[in-house]
């Protein structure tokens, strides 16, 4: 309920920036002894824009996951990406393969935004359903994205500043 707002608020002060970048990747995960892919499309600020859940890791997942990232968030300057072929394959359908990036260690930035959400993973002890674990990665990725302030970045004042923003935007969505 609450996610929604807070992510139709990032996405439309974001939507306008021309430098914008996206790295895309894609993890598994473990359902009920089936792993299935979470992919997930990350903005050069760290903020996850979407998250997508798929039993196969093939250019038509690929496909519908840029497909649905695209329609939503609009279309980037650069797509940073891993050397999965069926990246390569998808844009190529969709004319952005002028766009993709891949090189080592380029999609640091996606790979790291995989851990907060491998954390809290574990502590819910795995998941059991697909449609659980798609609601869960999607609220997970707004309600981190909301909070998430990157305190080694900025001074003490300025963190505790964006945190009290943060905290008053959370409690006029929940009133």
């Amino acid at each position: 309920m609450f996610a929604g707002d807070i992510r139709r608020h990032r996405v439309s002060r974001i939507r306008g920036l021309p430098h914008w970048r996206w790295h895309l990747d894609e993890m598994y995960v473990k359902l009920n002894g089936e792993m299935v892919y979470l992919w997930r499309a990350v903005d050069h600020e760290g903020e996850i824009l979407e998250s997508y859940i798929t039993r196969t890791r093939d250019k038509g997942a690929a496909l519908r996951f840029m497909k649905k990232t695209l329609k939503r968030h609009g279309s980037p300057e650069a797509i940073t990406t891993d050397g999965l072929r069926s990246y390569r394959a998808a844009m190529k359908d969709l004319g952005n393969e002028a766009k993709q990036e891949v090189g080592r260690w380029a999609n640091n930035r996606v790979e790291n935004s995989h851990l907060s959400f491998r954390r809290r993973e574990r502590a819910m002890l795995r998941f059991r359903r697909m449609k659980t674990l798609q609601k869960f990665a999607s609220v997970h990725a707004n309600v981190y994205n909301h909070f998430n302030h990157e305190r080694h970045l900025v001074d003490r004042q300025t963190y505790k500043e964006r945190r009290s923003a943060a905290l008053a935007g959370w409690r006029s969505v929940m009133a």
